[in-house]
């Protein structure tokens, strides 16, 4: 695909014929990505991402929040919008990407983060609780329909021989190239893993990254198998019985 002359390809090379948009995910299509980006166009996406929080402070409970600044709309040409529909060329903070996932779990419900639940006195008393603020961002059926994509991403997807069996897990790999030098360097990258399970019922969402992973560039390959190991003592902690 050649957009402004740049030329996007999906990571393997490989290509599908008549797919969907959850092949799309599933296959980590680069490609598919970009055609739903055209789709969608430039003010809609844009506005999905201040929507989501990205480019501003989540106002979590902790000091020195980075918060990396997205360009102003008006500066995006046509191969921004194309790389940015696969996340490429956006930076955000690991507590904005959980914030904006967190929002899929929580029925299209995006929540402020803390760290805090309620502070008690020495006799165990509520002295203070933290009431979240939230904001509605997608209908709950499109959540639905996301989270449904990203159980499939886990089950059919790079990742699905790590996947904890008997649980339903959603989740979605990332695999972003460091720019390097006024370039992107195809063999430096961060290579990540994004979930929340049960997915019907999430108890947690969690983020697994890794800088420049020595092992492989891919997050299928390093921060997957990461993610699930962590998740099987997660739902042993949180006494989840298995469901499939």
């Amino acid at each position: 695909m050649s957009i402004s002359g740049f030329t996007i390809r999906t990571w393997n090379n490989k290509y599908y014929a008549d797919t969907t948009m959850k092949d799309v995910i599933v296959h980590s299509d680069n490609t598919g990505m970009v055609f739903a980006g055209k789709k969608i166009g430039l003010d809609k996406f844009y506005s999905y991402l201040e929507n989501f929080g990205f480019g501003q402070p989540t106002n979590i409970d902790l000091q020195d929040e980075a918060s990396p600044d997205i360009r102003v709309k008006e500066a995006w040409r046509e191969i921004d919008l194309a790389t940015a529909s696969f996340g490429q060329g956006i930076a955000v903070t690991p507590v904005q990407m959980v914030r904006a996932i967190s929002a899929i779990a929580n029925g299209g419900n995006l929540m402020e983060p803390h760290v805090v639940s309620k502070v008690l006195s020495d006799d165990g008393k509520s002295v203070y609780e933290i009431k979240p603020k939230s904001k509605q961002v997608l209908k709950p059926a499109v959540a639905q329909q996301v989270m449904e994509m990203m159980v499939a991403a886990v089950q059919e997807g790079e990742s699905k021989f790590v996947k904890p069996k008997g649980f339903k897990i959603a989740g979605k790999t990332g695999t972003a190239q460091i720019p390097v030098a006024g370039h992107y360097d195809p063999n430096k990258t961060i290579a990540s893993f994004v979930g929340f399970a049960p997915a019907d019922d999430p108890k947690f969402v969690m983020l697994v990254r890794y800088d420049e992973p020595s092992s492989s560039i891919f997050g299928s390959e390093t921060a997957a198998p990461t993610f699930f190991e962590i998740a099987k003592q997660l739902l042993l902690y949180y006494k989840i019985a298995p469901s499939e």
